[in-house]
């Protein structure tokens, strides 16, 4: 039979994941870095994952296929099953991380202290479960590479939000932070910057939020040399 059928170009698929993250039958998967199609039948040919491609990798076309599966039929809000559980950048899902501290005993590795996903300002829902009653870390991306105590010392029991204010839209940072300081009981903020002038752009941004969402927030900075050391 005929019907319509989605397919992605693989040379334009940056393999971000959004797809497949939308995709309620589970018909594509991240595999090998791009986004792939598992079955003909599993998709349902409505493209509910065309607007999600943020580089129009993705189409419908009407070709001979096998018929759509129904029991495919939103298969991730009935199930748990490994094969349709999202694959894709782990920045394209709100996740709340819970690590267990005996994970140092039991593999002798430090565990990561990373609490959520995604972690870039921009990207943050202001309703995500990890803000509530959170102690946050407004962090300048350049940190996380140059102090080698970051996760121990900065991260660890903080819900972090990472930023560039020399390379971003610092007006839309405002406006999230805002956000999320006016729908959240946020506790503490630590704000993790390095030394260099243009990186005092992240404190100046926190300013603004919270004068905008007139938060009283008691506030520590910490300020990393361009060689590793707190200032």
């Amino acid at each position: 039979m005929k019907r319509n059928i989605i397919q992605i170009d693989q040379d334009k698929c940056i393999g971000c994941g959004l797809c497949a993250n939308a995709c309620m039958q589970g018909a594509i998967k991240i595999i090998n870095g791009k986004a792939q199609l598992v079955s003909e039948s599993y998709c349902d040919g409505l493209g509910m994952c065309l607007p999600q491609c943020p580089v129009d990798a993705i189409k419908l076309v009407e070709k001979e296929s096998e018929s759509f599966n129904h029991e495919r039929s939103n298969i991730k809000l009935k199930t748990n099953n490994d094969s349709v559980q999202f694959s894709g950048c782990p920045s394209a899902q709100t996740k709340l991380i819970d690590h267990e501290e005996e994970e140092v005993a039991k593999h002798g590795n430090q565990p990561s202290r990373l609490r959520q996903w995604p972690i870039q300002l921009h990207l943050l829902n202001p309703e995500a479960p990890y803000f509530k009653d959170a102690n946050l870390l407004l962090c300048a991306d350049c940190v996380m590479a140059s102090y080698g105590d970051f996760q121990e010392k900065l991260l660890k029991n903080r819900t972090i939000a990472i930023a560039c204010p020399k390379l971003d839209n610092t007006q839309g940072y405002v406006e999230k932070l805002t956000q999320i300081l006016k729908v959240n009981n946020i506790k503490t903020i630590v704000v993790g910057r390095m030394e260099v002038p243009c990186c005092g752009g992240i404190t100046t941004i926190l300013k603004q939020a919270l004068d905008n969402s007139e938060k009283d927030i008691p506030v520590r900075e910490v300020v990393i040399s361009v060689d590793g050391k707190v200032k």
